[in-house]
């Protein structure tokens, strides 16, 4: 007997659909195979700047000093020029307040020291000019003094000549006047006569000599005269000189220290401006490391850091060694911001939501000191831009968008360990490779 039951309990006889949606999901399936699917690479980073001076900037005491008022505290923003906090002192040599005017006042009677050399240098070069003047003048007296004995010893020698010829004659008739007289021609007294002029004539000779003799002497003395005068000028000459290069050295040297008294005053003036630390450029205050007042700042201290409001955004991302050869420049990267809702297709990132398109601007050529490479991401000015609320540091996922693959494709390229396909960017283009 067979119950009503079994029907509701043995299905055997029953037909059913089970095969037919088998074969329809393993169709449908193998067609989803040959669906396209978007080859990416996971990245990780954080929000950065596009520029050194739009990065977080420590705040650092140019100079040791105390603490004495603050003018912000932590989270406070701040416009460029705006006082951070206000120091003082601690080095004694700094501690007069009329610094700066003493300073000035020794520079001043560095200037008077160096007008009097200066007097003095003038009045070395006067006593110089004199002295050249009048060593000029005795030159040339003694120059006329030389030449005048030189015409007397010209006549002189003349003269001398002429009476040399004269006592040749002279002699000539006495010794005629004495032969004569041996042989008995003339009388004794005309001997005598003719003798007594051949002495004056030797006389004259002797006296024209001596005359000669003592005119050349004159020239020489004119002449050692004239040497002295020179050796006697030179040393008052050379003692002026030395004198003027002493004052030359000492306008030197003063001009040195005038100009190091100088420098010192400026330093002074810009060391009072280091008093009050001020902010460089429109930002928020954090991180401030010294609290109170009185505390004791040493030179080049960290006192907090002041991130700048005005920041044009870019993403630093880490990029494995392996992956290194897959980006490059002008590369498209989806970007997912912490803090920011998003749904993430990796294989599609168009119908991703909430993600945020950037653009490979440089990757550097030195690896991190986490064993990556660091690229630099900016916003993509074609697509939506980027979100007003991301801030510095914040952590940022991206996925570099590389090649457009069936997915059977990568299923085996996954199963084999094979790396993904990539492009390179040419004249503004991509280039797929495989």
């Amino acid at each position: 007997m067979k119950y009503q039951s079994e029907d509701k309990i043995y299905l055997i006889h029953r037909n059913n659909n089970v095969k037919k949606w088998f074969w329809i999901s393993m169709a449908l399936l193998i067609l989803g195979l040959f669906l396209p699917w978007t080859q990416n690479i996971s990245l990780t980073g954080n929000v950065s700047s596009l520029y050194q001076e739009q990065r977080p900037q420590q705040l650092n005491s140019p100079i040791p000093g105390k603490i004495v008022k603050w003018f912000v505290k932590n989270g406070d923003f701040v416009k460029k020029g705006d006082t951070i906090l206000q120091i003082s002192e601690i080095k004694d040599e700094y501690f007069d307040p009329l610094l700066v005017e003493r300073t000035e006042q020794q520079m001043s009677a560095k200037k008077g020291v160096g007008d009097y050399y200066s007097a003095k240098v003038k009045t070395t070069n006067s006593q110089l000019s004199a002295l050249d003047n009048a060593l000029d003048l005795k030159l040339s007296q003694l120059k006329i003094k030389i030449s005048q004995l030189n015409n007397k010893l010209a006549a002189e020698e003349a003269e001398l000549l002429a009476v040399k010829n004269e006592l040749k004659l002279s002699e000539d008739q006495f010794n005629r006047q004495k032969k004569m007289f041996d042989e008995g021609l003339v009388s004794l007294t005309q001997f005598q006569q003719r003798s007594a002029s051949y002495q004056n004539t030797v006389a004259k000779k002797t006296s024209a000599e001596n005359k000669v003799a003592q005119t050349r002497q004159e020239i020489t003395n004119t002449q050692i005269e004239q040497n002295a005068a020179i050796q006697e000028y030179t040393e008052k000459i050379s003692k002026i000189e030395g004198d003027r290069f002493q004052a030359l050295g000492q306008i030197e040297g003063n001009s040195g220290e005038i100009a190091k008294l100088q420098n010192q005053i400026t330093n002074y003036k810009m060391r009072k401006g280091l008093y009050y630390i001020i902010a460089s450029q429109d930002g928020q205050i954090t991180q401030i490391n010294k609290a109170g007042i009185g505390e004791i700042l040493k030179d080049g201290e960290s006192i907090g850091m002041i991130v700048p409001t005005n920041v044009d955004y870019a993403v630093e991302f880490y990029i494995k060694p392996v992956d290194l050869p897959l980006i490059k420049e002008g590369q498209s990267v989806t970007c997912i911001f912490d803090g920011f809702p998003a749904i993430v297709f990796s294989g599609w990132p168009n119908s991703s939501y909430g993600t945020f398109k950037g653009k490979v601007i440089a990757v550097e050529g030195n690896i991190s000191a986490n064993g990556m490479f660091k690229a630099l991401v900016i916003q993509d000015k074609d697509d939506k831009p980027w979100p007003p609320q991301i801030m510095m540091g914040a952590g940022v996922n991206g996925l570099a968008i590389l090649n457009d693959v069936p997915i059977w494709y990568e299923i085996w390229r996954n199963i084999n360990g094979f790396p993904p396909d990539y492009y390179v960017v040419k004249n503004g283009t991509d280039e797929k490779k495989k």
